[in-house]
């Protein structure tokens, strides 16, 4: 009896050590296959990424350029102070009072534009002291006003806006001048030019 009990605990260690070695081969084998699977996932991503044709690539993409203002997006506006300014009529004294509110594409545009505001402010008041109220009174000559601030407010930013050359009157030869090439049309920041108040006296 006192020879059983040694043999049944030399049993014992023996078969634990073989559950701890099926153990180590199971555990071992599932590290190979993970490894395995992960190292094919890998060598297909790459070649796509490579080709441009990852379609969580492309997905991010696509996300990037959408990010423009949606259509129906209300516009963002930046009222300017209203400016009091003498014309230069020879005449009389004469002397505007003008409202404008600038439509920009953001307000991320509209938050830089008041860091300019001083220089498109002076801009505009060198436009508006050259004009008559002739000049002002008119709708064509309001329109060109809108276009010749359009011009100040974006200058700040480095856009160049050329004036539109008006047209020669009926009698009055057209000066031939030399053709020059159209720049392309460029995205201002600027989209209109709107009055709020127009007063001319």
């Amino acid at each position: 009896m006192a020879t059983a009990a040694p043999e049944a605990a030399a049993a014992a260690p023996a078969g634990g050590g073989k559950k701890k070695l099926i153990m180590i081969i199971v555990i071992a084998l599932v590290v190979v296959i993970v490894g395995a699977g992960a190292a094919v996932m890998l060598l297909k991503k790459k070649p796509k990424a490579e080709d441009g044709e990852d379609p969580e690539a492309d997905a991010h993409a696509e996300h990037v350029e959408v990010a423009k203002p949606k259509p129906g997006t209300p516009p963002v506006y930046l009222p300017m102070e209203p400016f009091t300014v003498n014309l230069s009529d020879k005449d009389a004294d004469r002397y505007a009072q003008v409202g404008i509110t600038l439509e920009v594409t953001d307000q991320k545009t509209g938050d830089l534009l008041k860091a300019y505001m001083p220089a498109i402010r002076s801009g505009v008041i060198v436009v508006l002291s050259h004009k008559t109220a002739v000049d002002l009174l008119t709708t064509e000559g309001k329109a060109k006003l809108q276009r010749e601030i359009l011009a100040e407010a974006v200058r700040p930013l480095g856009y160049e806006v050329e004036p539109e050359e008006e047209a020669p009157a009926a009698d009055e030869e057209a000066p031939k001048k030399k053709k020059k090439k159209k720049k392309a049309a460029q995205a201002l920041p600027v989209t209109q030019v709107l009055f709020s108040q127009f007063i001319v006296q």
